[in-house]
C-alpha cells in the first residue's frame, strides 16, 4: 500500500537506484505493511588517518617511500647479508631513530584528531523516541531518528527540518565553519508539520522521506516527504536546500527546532568535502627528493670509481695478494664478478652517509615544532572569538612561504560585505535622500533646476517590489501585535544586499513588518498595513542572476515582481523601457555600486493556474529538479515591465587596498572573482589598488568578441594578440617575470563567465582548440586577474663528512678500509649536528619582523621554493667538496712528519681520521653559527653544547675498555691525540682555511651593505626636496638597515 500511495501521488516516476527512503522517527507509515529497518552508517566522524591496528604498517609504508629511508633500508640489508667494512649498526641505528621519531610526530598529530573526533562523537544530543526526550551520545543517531537541537547548538547530522519554536516552522543558521559565511541563513519546515513542536505531537508523525543519495555539494538538495494521516493518504511536500539543515552549521537566533536525520556519520555534506588524508607533500620535500637523486647517483659513481680502481690496484700480483695478507682457498675459489659485485656493494656502503638520512627527521620536528610557533603567535589571535591560529597539519608548513597566486572574492572579502543603500532610479528619476515632502522623494540629476520625479502609482510600485521581492525575516526585539511604533524590527537574511534595500524601502515610507502564516505584511507611506500572499518563491541562483516572488493582493490580483541582475533583467522586459535606467545603472556602477534592476508583471488567474501546476510537478521531481524548476523559471519571468534599479555600497575592508598592493610588490598573483556587474568590480579593483592607474587592461569579455560575428574567431584574434603583446613585454623566467613587474608595463586581465566558458568549454573540431593554453599564457603574465619560512636545505655539507672517505681509499689500495670509527658514523647525523641546525631553523631572523612586513617585495627572493634551485644547490654542493678536500689533504700533509709528538711514537690510522672527523664537526658547527644573525640562549646552548659534547662523547668513548668489542681500536686515541700541540695547531688551521670563503662573502657583504646604506641615504636626502607627491605609499616607506642583508 505504502508503495501505491507513492507511485499514485508521485506519477509517471519510478524509485530509481540513486535515492533512500528515510522513515521520520523509524515509525513504519503503515500498521499492515512489514517494516524492514534500512542500514545507513552510524553517525561517527573519523578525520584521522591512523588507527591502533593499522598505524604500524601503514605509517611505514609512508615513510618508506622517502627515497632517503628506502635506501638507507636497502644500505642495512646490504650490511647485515653482506660482509661489509661496517657495522649494520652504522645505518640500522640513524634509520631506526629516524623512523621512530617520525613516528611518534605522526602519531601524535593523529592522536589529536582522534581526539578531535572523539569530543564530537562523544557529545550530547537529545533524541525523541516514544513520545519522550532521550539523552544520547552523537554517535549513536541514526537516520531516521528525530533530533532536538537548542539555540547555539550545532547541528549533530545533516536534518530536514521538521519544526521550530517559532509559529512559521522558520529557523536561522550560520554555516561559518562550512563555507565562510557569517549570514544567518533561513530555513523552512513544510506546512504540514510546522505545529508539531512539543515531544509528543512530534512522535506521533508517520512520514516517509525520499530523497538523493549522499553527494558533497553544500547548496544542492532534492527530495519530498510523504505525510500520512489516519486515512493513509499521503500528502507529498518537495523539500530542497532550504529544508535541509547541514552538520556543521549552527543554530541561531531560534530557541529550538527538530529535526529528522537524513545523511548520517560520514555521509553528511560536511564528511564528504572532507578532502581525504593522504600524506601531503610540499615543494620542498620535493626539491630535495629530486638533490637526494643526484647525490645518489654521485654515491653510485663513487663506488664503480672505487671498485674498477681496486681492480687495476690488484692486477699486480703483490697488491693483490701480498704476503701478510693471504687469501683463503674460499676467495681463490669466488667467481670474479660476484667479487666486484659485492665489492661494489661494500663501497656502496662505506660511502652511504653522503645521503643524510637524519635531513628528513630534521625537516620532520622543524616542521612539527614550528607549527607550535604558529600557535603561540599572538599575532594571529583574535580577542573577539578568543582564538589563535589552529595547525592542522604541519605537513605544509614552508609552503606558506611559496605561494604564487592568491583567488579572492570580492563581496565579504575585500569589501565588508555591510550594504548601504545609497539611491535608486524609477522611470529614469533618480532617487537619492529623504525629503520632508510624502509624495516627493525624486532629486534631479545633473545641472536641472527643475524638480522631476516620476509618477505616484510607479513610485509606491517601486517600492511595494522592494518590500516583497526578497527573503528576509523579522526578528522583533519587543512583542507587539500589530502596529510597529514601538517594536524595533531586525531584518535577519543571507544576503545583505536584501536587508540593504528594504531598509532603503523603510527610509521611503514603506516598512516590511514580517510574513504571518504565509502573508507579507508592509505598512505604506500613510501608515496603513497591506497584506500580500505569497505563493511562490522564484529563488536566486547564479546562473539566472535574479529572483521572483509571486504574490496577491487583497483584491485578488497576482503579481509577479523580480530584481536581478541588468544582464539577467533587460532582455526580458519592454525593449522602450530599457535606455532611461540603463543610464543610471551603468553611472553607479562606474562609481563602484552594487546595482540591481527591478520589474514587476500581472499574472491573470488562468495563467497562474498553469504556472501553479507546472511549479508544483517541477519542485516534486527527485531527477532533474534543477533543470525543471529551471525551464518553468525561465517562461514565468518574460514579458515583464521595467520599474527602476538600485545602486548600493559595499565598502573595502580596512587595509585592503594596502594588502593588495603588498601582495602585488611580493610578487603574488591576485585573482578576483566576483559575480558584479563588471563596471562595478572594475571600480572596486581599482579602489582597491589591484589595478594602479598605468595597468594596462586586457579584456575579454562578452562586449570585446561580439564585435565579430563569429565570436569563435574574434576570441582567438584577442588571444593571439594579447599572449604577443605580453611574450614581447616580458621574459620567459618565472623569477625574471616578477622582477620585471616593477620595471615594465602592467597588465591586468578582466574576463567575465560567458568569455571563460567559451574558452574551457571550446568545441574540439575548431581551429581554436588551443585556448586554454594561451589563455593560460596570458593569465602567467598578467599581474592582476579579475575574473567578473619555508624549511632550509639542510646539511647539504654532508659530502664534506663523506668526500675524505672516499679520497682515503686511494692511499688504502681501495680495501675499504673505513676512515672513522662506527661510533662516529653513527653519531654524526644524530646527535653532533642535528640540534643546532634544528634551532637555526626554527628561530633564525635573517630580516626583522618589521623589515619584512614594510618591504613586501623581499618575499620575492624565497618564493618559487628559490632557496632549493639548481644555482644554490651547486653552490652547497662545491662548497662542501672544498671543505672535504681541506679535511682530508691538510691532515695527510701533517702525517707526512714522522712523528707528532716529542717521544718519538707514530700515529695510526684511526688517529688520522679521527684528526679529519674533529675538524668536520668544529667546522660545520661554526659554520652555522657564522651564519646565525638572531642569537638566542637556545642557539648558544646547542651550537656550544653540540661541540661539547663531541669531545665529552670522544673522551669517554675511547676512555674505556668496552666489553662487547671485539677490536678496542678507539681506546685513548682522542686523549692521545689532543696531547700533540701540533694537533691543535693544524685542527684550528684547518677549520679557519675551511670557513675562509664564507668569511670573505660576509665581509664582502658588509662593504656592500654599506655602500647601499649609502646610496639610501642620498636618495632620502633627494626624495625630501622634491614634493612629488607618492604614489605607492607602502612601497616607499623607509627600510631598516637589515633589508639590504639579502
Amino acid at each position: 500500500m505504502f508503495r501505491r500511495s507513492l507511485n499514485r501521488f508521485c506519477a509517471g516516476e519510478e524509485k530509481r537506484v540513486g535515492t533512500r527512503t528515510v522513515f521520520v522517527g523509524n515509525h513504519p507509515v503503515s500498521e499492515t505493511e512489514a517494516y524492514i529497518a534500512q542500514r545507513f552508517c552510524d553517525n561517527r566522524i573519523v578525520s584521522s588517518k591512523y588507527t591502533l591496528w593499522n598505524f604500524l604498517p601503514k605509517n611505514l609504508f609512508e615513510q618508506f617511500r622517502r627515497i632517503a629511508n628506502f635506501y638507507f633500508l636497502i644500505i642495512f640489508l646490504v650490511q647485515v647479508t653482506v660482509d661489509t667494512p661496517t657495522s649494520p649498526v652504522t645505518s640500522g641505528l640513524p634509520l631506526f631513530f629516524v623512523i621512530t621519531v617520525t613516528a611518534i610526530k605522526q602519531g601524535y598529530e593523529d592522536w589529536l584528531r582522534h581526539r578531535a573526533d572523539n569530543e564530537v562523537n562523544k557529545s550530547t544530543v537529545y533524541i525523541i523516541e516514544n513520545a519522550k526526550r532521550v539523552r544520547k551520545e552523537s554517535e549513536k543517531i541514526k537516520v531516521g531518528d528525530v533530533v532536538e537541537v537548542q539555540a547555539d547548538e550545532t547541528f549533530p547530522c545533516d536534518l530536514i527540518l521538521l519544526s521550530s519554536c517559532t509559529t512559521d516552522g522558520t529557523c536561522y543558521v550560520t554555516t561559518a565553519s562550512l563555507d565562510g559565511e557569517s549570514n544567518c541563513k533561513t530555513h523552512y519546515a513544510v506546512r504540514d508539520t510546522v505545529a508539531l513542536c512539543t515531544a509528543e505531537s512530534i512522535d506521533t508523525l508517520r512520514a516517509a522521506i525520499e530523497c538523493e543519495q549522499p553527494q558533497p555539494d553544500l547548496y544542492k538538495f532534492v527530495g519530498r516527504i510523504n505525510i500520512y494521516s489516519n486515512s493513509l493518504e499521503a500528502v507529498a511536500r518537495s523539500l530542497g536546500p532550504e529544508n535541509l539543515l547541514l552538520k556543521g552549521a549552527t543554530l541561531k537566533n531560534t530557541k529550538k527546532i527538530y529535526g529528522v536525520a537524513v545523511y548520517t556519520g560520514m555521509e553528511t555534506k560536511m564528511a564528504l568535502n572532507y578532502q581525504g588524508k593522504s600524506q601531503k607533500r610540499s615543494a620542498v620535500e620535493k626539491s630535495i627528493n629530486a638533490f637526494l637523486i643526484v647525490y645518489l647517483f654521485i654515491l653510485l659513481t663513487k663506488a664503480a670509481v672505487c671498485t674498477t680502481l681496486k681492480y687495476v690496484w690488484q692486477s699486480t700480483p703483490y697488491n693483490d695478494e701480498p704476503w701478510y695478507n693471504q687469501k683463503t682457498q674460499k676467495e681463490r675459489e669466488t667467481l670474479k664478478v660476484l667479487k666486484m659485485f659485492t665489492d661494489f656493494l661494500s663501497f656502496m656502503v662505506l660511502f652511504n652517509f653522503i645521503i643524510p638520512v637524519s635531513m628528513y627527521v630534521t625537516v620532520e620536528m622543524q616542521k612539527f615544532l614550528g607549527s607550535f610557533f604558529i600557535s603561540w603567535d599572538k599575532d594571529f589571535y583574535d580577542e573577539e572569538i578568543n582564538e589563535g591560529a589552529l595547525v592542522n597539519t604541519s605537513d605544509l608548513n614552508e609552503e606558506l612561504g611559496q605561494v604564487d597566486y592568491v583567488f579572492t572574492d570580492k563581496t565579504g572579502t575585500l569589501t565588508e560585505n555591510s550594504m548601504e543603500f545609497i539611491e535608486c532610479c524609477i522611470d529614469g528619476h533618480k532617487y537619492k535622500g529623504v525629503t520632508q515632502e510624502v509624495d516627493g522623494l525624486s532629486q534631479t540629476d545633473g545641472p536641472l533646476t527643475y524638480f522631476d520625479k516620476a509618477d505616484k502609482n510607479r513610485e509606491e510600485l517601486f517600492l511595494r517590489a522592494l518590500c516583497l521581492c526578497h527573503t528576509v525575516e523579522i526578528k522583533t526585539n519587543d512583542a507587539v501585535d500589530g502596529a510597529t511604533e514601538s517594536a524595533e524590527l531586525t531584518y535577519i537574511s543571507s544576503s545583505p544586499d536584501e536587508i540593504a534595500l528594504v531598509k532603503g524601502a523603510k527610509k521611503y515610507g514603506f516598512t516590511f513588518l514580517g510574513n504571518r502564516n504565509g502573508h507579507m505584511r508592509v505598512e505604506n507611506q500613510r501608515k496603513e498595513i497591506e497584506e500580500y500572499e505569497l505563493l511562490h518563491t522564484l529563488n536566486f541562483d547564479a546562473v539566472r542572476r535574479r529572483m521572483s516572488v509571486i504574490v496577491k493582493t487583497q483584491e485578488g490580483d497576482i503579481l509577479l515582481f523580480c530584481k536581478g541582475a541588468d544582464s539577467a533583467v533587460f532582455p526580458r522586459v519592454q525593449n522602450h523601457e530599457i535606455e532611461l535606467t540603463k543610464v543610471h545603472v551603468e553611472r553607479n556602477a562606474m562609481d563602484g555600486y552594487r546595482t540591481l534592476c527591478v520589474a514587476f508583471k500581472e499574472i491573470a488567474p488562468d495563467d497562474y493556474e498553469r504556472i501553479n501546476r507546472q511549479l508544483i510537478e517541477a519542485k516534486m521531481a527527485l531527477q532533474d529538479r534543477e533543470e525543471k524548476m529551471e525551464k518553468v523559471f525561465d517562461d514565468i519571468e518574460t514579458n515583464m515591465n521595467l520599474i527602476g534599479a538600485t545602486a548600493v555600497e559595499d565598502k573595502l575592508q580596512d587595509q585592503a587596498a594596502e594588502t593588495i598592493e603588498a601582495l602585488h610588490a611580493a610578487g603574488l598573483k591576485v585573482w578576483v572573482l566576483t559575480g558584479d556587474k563588471m563596471e562595478t568590480a572594475k571600480s572596486t579593483c581599482y579602489a582597491c589598488r589591484l589595478f594602479q592607474t598605468n595597468t594596462e587592461l586586457l579584456e575579454l569579455t562578452t562586449k570585446t568578441i561580439e564585435e565579430s560575428e563569429r565570436k569563435e574567431d574574434r576570441l582567438h584574434e584577442l588571444l593571439i594578440e594579447y599572449r604577443k603583446k605580453l611574450l614581447h613585454e616580458f621574459p620567459k623566467s618565472t623569477r625574471s617575470l616578477k622582477k620585471a613587474w616593477t620595471e615594465h608595463q602592467e597588465y591586468g586581465l578582466i574576463i567575465d563567465g560567458s568569455t571563460l566558458s567559451l574558452i574551457l568549454n571550446s568545441s574540439q573540431d575548431s581551429s581554436s582548440n588551443n585556448y586554454k593554453s594561451i589563455f593560460l599564457q596570458i593569465c602567467m603574465k598578467c599581474t592582476a586577474v579579475l575574473c567578473c619560512r619555508m624549511a632550509p636545505l639542510q646539511k647539504a655539507q654532508n659530502l664534506c663528512f663523506i668526500l675524505p672517505q672516499f679520497l682515503y681509499q686511494f692511499f688504502c689500495g681501495f680495501s675499504q678500509q673505513p676512515l672513522y670509527d662506527a661510533a662516529y658514523l653513527t653519531m654524526y647525523n644524530i646527535c653532533f649536528t642535528s640540534l643546532p641546525i634544528l634551532a637555526y631553523s626554527l628561530l633564525e631572523q635573517h630580516i626583522n619582523v618589521d623589515t619584512l612586513t614594510s618591504d613586501p617585495r623581499l618575499y620575492m627572493k624565497i618564493s618559487g621554493n628559490a632557496m632549493l634551485q639548481l644555482s644554490p644547490f651547486l653552490y652547497w654542493t662545491f662548497l662542501a667538496a672544498f671543505e672535504g678536500t681541506v679535511f682530508f689533504f691538510g691532515t695527510y700533509f701533517l702525517f707526512q712528519t714522522a712523528s707528532l709528538e716529542e717521544n718519538g711514537k707514530v700515529y695510526g690510522n684511526w688517529t688520522f681520521g679521527t684528526i679529519v672527523f674533529t675538524v668536520l664537526v668544529f667546522t660545520v658547527t661554526l659554520k652555522l653559527a657564522l651564519d646565525t644573525r638572531f642569537w638566542t640562549w637556545i642557539n648558544h646552548f646547542v651550537i656550544w653544547g653540540s661541540l661539547a659534547f663531541y669531545v665529552f662523547f670522544s673522551f669517554f668513548w675511547g676512555g674505556i675498555i668496552w666489553p662487547f668489542l671485539k677490536q678496542q681500536r678507539m681506546y685513548f686515541v682522542f686523549a692521545q691525540m689532543l696531547s700533540s700541540v701540533s694537533t691543535w695547531l693544524a685542527i684550528i688551521l684547518l677549520i679557519f682555511i675551511s670557513l675562509f670563503p664564507e668569511i670573505l662573502l660576509i665581509v664582502l657583504k658588509n662593504v656592500r651593505r654599506r655602500s647601499a646604506r649609502s646610496n639610501l641615504s642620498c636618495r632620502r636626502a633627494s626624495d625630501s626636496l622634491s614634493a612629488r607627491p607618492s604614489v605607492r605609499p607602502l612601497l616607499l616607506r623607509t627600510f631598516s638597515d637589515e633589508s639590504n642583508v639579502l
